[in-house]
């Protein structure tokens, strides 16, 4: 028996599925919309995303 005989994984599926099926996921992009028409939670949701953008922006540099 080699050194590397046991590592090869012999019964399980060689291709994994991805974690979001393709019907499920979005394309990325943010749809923009009248602030007059914006309640509360999307102000909140404005907030957060215009943080994590900085966060994301301050981790490049």
């Amino acid at each position: 028996m080699g050194r590397d005989e046991h590592r090869h994984a012999k019964g399980k599926k060689k291709h994994k599925l991805p974690q979001t099926p393709k019907n499920q996921k979005t394309d990325g992009i943010d749809v923009e919309f009248s602030e007059e028409l914006a309640d509360h939670e999307d102000m909140q949701a404005l907030k957060r995303s215009k943080a994590a953008d900085r966060r994301a922006n301050l981790r490049k540099q």
